[in-house]
């Protein structure tokens, strides 16, 4: 698994986040203060940001709101399963929460987590440790609790509020520890060993409610393709960035080679050296993005066409007939019969 600091993040985490501080009476204005994330990228549902500029975002938030006790424990609590897109889609279906866990530690950075995870057994219950040695030490608190919040949110998702929690562990006792046992309804455990979540070991594999077989092997692929998109490792990674943020698919080589302050010639020579070319980069973007949109949207062929950044409506039926064997429009009604 690439390490989290090289895969982007979905708007969406921050927009959760801006969200959260006008509750309390902070602007967006000073959230993004030094972000480099702009207004237009709010409003820009497929947009992407660093980890970086992610935790400037929270930085800005804590120097904002620094008396409001368990601040990362409240804001993780507004996070939710349909938050993470495919990943937290992916959990939704999965068998039991303990197959869940094991996916989403599989395809952690496409979460909003900091802290690294993994399941575990201990006398009749199943456990969620969360590490947080990692994260900054400025920050660690604040990112650990809202990880914490978030789990407790995304157990009861998952189980439909059929789960019950049994513990929630904490290895330090902060000064606002009544605050915290308020939000998550029991008392943790202060002073443990671990950070941790736990539930009986029967809830941990009791069938979830949204179980589809048939969509478990197709989102777990979904979630691997997703993940090496986001990469921002290698030179790829950045082209991949430029296709995906500002840019567009419209771009040609010279338009990136621009943005990353090199000539088109050394940008393809370094993508030769790693496997690939611009071209099969766009290739890769352009059908990920246009299946997802024959499938999710009513948007017309052309529109289609245009978006995806091809010169007519022609050659995009050709891209999508090589890619799937039918048209376009044979591809939208096979997935949207009732259509």
């Amino acid at each position: 698994m690439p390490e989290a600091d090289s895969v982007l993040h979905p708007i969406v985490i921050s927009q959760v986040m801006i969200n959260f501080a006008a509750r309390h009476g902070v602007d967006a204005d000073t959230c993004l203060l030094g972000t480099g994330i702009t207004d237009a990228d709010l409003l820009d549902g497929e947009a992407l940001v660093t980890r970086q500029q992610e935790m400037r975002l929270v930085e800005n938030l804590l120097l904002a709101l620094p008396d409001v006790p368990a601040l990362g424990f409240e804001l993780g609590l507004h996070y939710s399963v349909s938050t993470f897109g495919i990943w937290g889609f992916a959990m939704r279906t999965s068998r039991t929460l303990r197959d869940a866990v094991v996916l989403a530690t599989r395809y952690l950075p496409l979460s909003t987590a900091y802290c690294r995870i993994h399941g575990f057994d201990e006398s009749g219950l199943f456990g969620v440790e969360m590490v947080a040695d990692g994260i900054p030490r400025h920050l660690r608190q604040f990112l650990l609790e809202r990880d914490m919040a978030t789990g407790i949110n995304l157990l009861n998702e998952l189980g439909l509020s059929g789960l019950q929690l049994a513990a929630v562990e904490f290895r330090e006792t902060p000064p606002y520890r009544e605050r915290i046992a308020a939000l998550c309804g029991l008392e943790p455990r202060f002073g443990s060993a671990r950070n941790a979540l736990l539930v009986r070991a029967e809830d941990a594999n009791r069938p979830l409610p949204m179980f589809d077989p048939h969509l478990v092997r197709m989102l777990d692929d979904q979630c691997r393709q997703q993940l090496q998109r986001r990469q921002v490792g290698g030179v790829a990674g950045q082209v991949r960035q430029q296709l995906l943020g500002p840019l567009g698919l419209v771009a040609s080589c010279e338009d990136v080679a621009g943005a990353l302050a090199m000539s088109p010639r050394s940008l393809r020579r370094k993508l030769d050296q790693e496997g690939t070319s611009f071209r099969t980069l766009v290739e890769e973007e352009r059908r990920q993005l246009a299946l997802r949109l024959l499938e999710g949207s009513r948007m017309k062929l052309d529109e289609l066409a245009l978006q995806l950044g091809y010169t007519d409506t022609a050659s995009f039926s050709r891209a999508v007939r090589r890619w799937t064997g039918c048209s376009p429009g044979q591809y939208r009604r096979d997935r949207n019969p009732a259509t």
